[in-house]
């Protein structure tokens, strides 16, 4: 089955989540994808019965199986889902936004990149927030704390009628 360090080997949790002192960006990252993962298999009968009740998979099933970094022939790895599990209960904590990195690239396609540049800038209103106009150089900030490309973000927004210029240009307000 997949990469995972075996359940009966009593491996360290290792790849994937973090140590004791936090787990890092990327960490987190594959902590959900791992999640997403499991759900995925508890939804699905085909996987289910695959890893729960050892039933014979297809070449499909099988391909999708064997992706899972969390399962090898001896099927869930528990030291490593119990450390996945660790890791997602940073996303329970106030500092969660602290365990993603930053937006480098945002996408290219409008209908893609629009409704997270709204997304980001609604962050930015609930955090710093909407009563008063904010300068540029902090919403520059404000946005630079979730995407690289901080023109594109807050272009979309004011495109989008979400942000307004005030009209010395020297800041925004939000609209609404």
């Amino acid at each position: 089955m997949g990469t995972g360090t075996g359940a009966a080997s009593g491996a360290d949790a290792s790849p994937g989540v973090g140590s004791s002192s936090g787990a890092g960006p990327s960490d987190v990252a594959r902590a959900v994808a791992r999640a997403r993962q499991a759900v995925a298999v508890l939804a699905s009968p085909t996987l289910r019965t695959a890893l729960v009740g050892g039933g014979e998979l297809d070449d499909r099933t099988r391909a999708a199986v064997d992706a899972f970094d969390w399962v090898d022939e001896h099927g869930p790895d528990r030291a490593l889902l119990g450390a996945t599990a660790r890791a997602l209960q940073l996303l329970q904590a106030p500092a969660a936004a602290l365990e993603f990195e930053r937006i480098a690239r945002m996408p290219h396609a409008e209908a893609e990149r629009v409704p997270l540049s709204l997304r980001i800038v609604g962050i930015v209103g609930d955090r710093l927030g909407r009563a008063r106009p904010v300068t540029e150089p902090v919403l520059n900030a404000a946005i630079a704390m979730f995407a690289e490309d901080v023109a594109i973000v807050r272009r979309d927004a004011v495109d989008q009628g979400l942000l307004v210029r005030t009209e010395d240009g020297a800041s925004y307000r939000f609209a609404g």
